[in-house]
């Protein structure tokens, strides 16, 4: 029994996952491939997973948090009109 996502889930659902940093207030949007590369790709992806492995590239602060989106673009929105 699953106890929430894998990085394969999200990536495949379209997800994204921004990291937070609550010392300097900086945020970056985690890359998910790469983290699948590095960790596997059933690896768990949820918050209590994620966060005990990340620090703030800016200061290396450990307080982070993350949010997790969906993609919401319309999905023809560059496609040309014939």
């Amino acid at each position: 029994m699953s106890t929430g996502w894998t990085l394969k889930e999200l990536i495949d659902a379209g997800m994204s996952v921004t990291g937070g940093c609550l010392d300097c207030h900086r945020h970056q949007k985690l890359d998910l491939a790469a983290l699948r590369i590095l960790f596997g790709a059933d690896a768990p992806a949820m918050e209590w997973d994620l966060k005990p492995r990340m620090k703030c590239a800016v200061c290396g602060g450990k307080r982070i948090t993350l949010t997790y989106s969906r993609d919401t673009r319309p999905k023809d929105l560059h496609r040309k009109k014939a």
